[in-house]
């Protein structure tokens, strides 16, 4: 009876929990704010970047019961199309109940604009406050719906990939995009070598732990278009992860499953002899390119505020052209996504170990400076580390197809 009775508590609990936080996720409130004196309507949601949608407009005027041509009073509060969740700690795709991607990397830097233009007062990760446009989300006609639409079609199959984790495996094949196209993808560090550190008050990041989940999920996008594609570091006990803060370990092997030597020569020593083993088994079979690209993270002055940037080797062309590509997109997604921001990542050549002694054509990137608050967002978050891994994806197309 006793035990009866403990299993219907704990039920009751369980359920109360599971659907107190679906109920919170499904009914979001609308933000409200004042109009500046002389605003209209337009003009009002012009001020939030909530304008590029008609979605947003008529349903402004819903809320408020309004006609397009009534006058704002710039005393009284109105209802925005702005939904106001409160962000769950660990990824604005939980939180929203929306597992796109694209949306959920839309909708973050959405906020950082707002922040950066004051119009909020505080990062929605420290507030716990997100606000998503009512536009972008709920609008079954918007641009990115009718995008999204467009691009499905039939499946070429899936594969499975254990190393991606037990959520992410199982990999559907999108098309034929990158058929007979070989990639390496090497994250930095690694085993005994941790790389760049950041330790503060409750978490230390590791480089090579994030670096690591970048690569995973490139790879797994790559996979999608049936790409071939090598992973030459791995953790088996990782996967793709969804936490911010991800353990430091020193369990990673090599692609063949050998120890990651201490020395950093032979470390790279290895991962370029493994590089370059596979490259002569394609080479004979004739694929279409074969490119390496190495992932890793900066460290300098906490101050200094990096953006992505990328190394070929001097003499090599389809390197500087690879770099390039990617360096392009990023700047692309920057201004379409974070007007007025700008984007300073660069590309220039430097003799490292890697870029020098593998056979392919090889990128070397570093996501930023793990030493910098701002900076660390863009590692820290799942959403931000799934961006980094499409843009990469699609500036590697454009280098490859365009």
């Amino acid at each position: 009876m006793y035990l009866k009775l403990n299993r219907k508590i704990g039920l009751f609990f369980i359920i109360f929990f599971f659907f107190g936080e679906i109920s919170e996720a499904q009914n979001p409130y609308y933000l409200q704010k004042t109009p500046l004196k002389g605003e209209g309507s337009y003009a009002f949601l012009r001020r939030f970047h909530l304008d590029d949608n008609a979605c947003n407009m008529t349903e402004f005027l819903k809320l408020n019961d309004l006609n397009r041509t009534d006058q704002l009073y710039f005393d009284k509060e109105y209802k925005l199309p702005i939904l106001i969740y409160d962000y769950n700690g660990k990824s604005i795709r939980s939180t929203i109940g929306n597992s796109d991607y694209e949306l959920a990397l839309q909708i973050k830097d959405y906020n950082e604009l707002v922040l950066e233009e004051n119009l909020r007062k505080t990062h929605y990760t420290d507030s716990k406050i997100l606000w998503v446009p009512y536009g972008m989300f709920k609008c079954p006609n918007s641009i990115s719906n009718v995008e999204k639409i467009e691009k499905k079609k039939k499946s070429f199959g899936t594969k499975t990939v254990k190393l991606f984790g037990n959520e992410n495996q199982t990999v559907e094949i999108e098309d034929n995009l990158l058929k007979n196209r070989v990639f390496y993808v090497v994250s930095g560090h690694g085993g005994p070598d941790p790389g760049a550190r950041y330790v503060g008050k409750k978490h230390t990041l590791c480089e090579d732990e994030y670096a690591y989940d970048v690569a995973l999920r490139l790879a797994r996008n790559l996979i999608q278009h049936n790409a071939t594609v090598y992973i030459l570091i791995r953790d088996p006990n990782d996967g793709i992860r969804e936490e911010h803060y991800l353990n430091c370990d020193k369990d990673e092997k090599s692609i063949k499953g050998k120890i990651l030597p201490k020395n950093q020569l032979k470390r790279l020593k290895q991962r370029c002899d493994d590089i370059n083993q596979y490259y002569r088994k394609h080479k004979k079979l004739n694929v279409k390119s074969q490119t390496t690209i190495v992932i890793h993270v900066d460290s300098r002055s906490y101050q200094k505020r990096q953006d992505v940037f990328f190394y070929y080797y001097f003499n090599s062309k389809s390197g500087k052209k690879t770099a390039l590509a990617i360096n392009k997109k990023f700047d692309e997604k920057y201004r379409k996504v974070q007007k007025g921001r700008g984007y300073h990542g660069t590309v220039s050549t430097r003799d490292l170990y890697i870029l020098k002694h593998t056979l392919p054509t090889a990128v070397f990137m570093e996501l930023g400076n793990i030493r910098n608050t701002y900076d660390q967002r863009r590692i820290i978050l799942p959403d931000n580390r799934q961006a980094l891994a499409n843009w990469i994806y699609l500036g590697l197309k454009d280098a490859l197809l365009k």
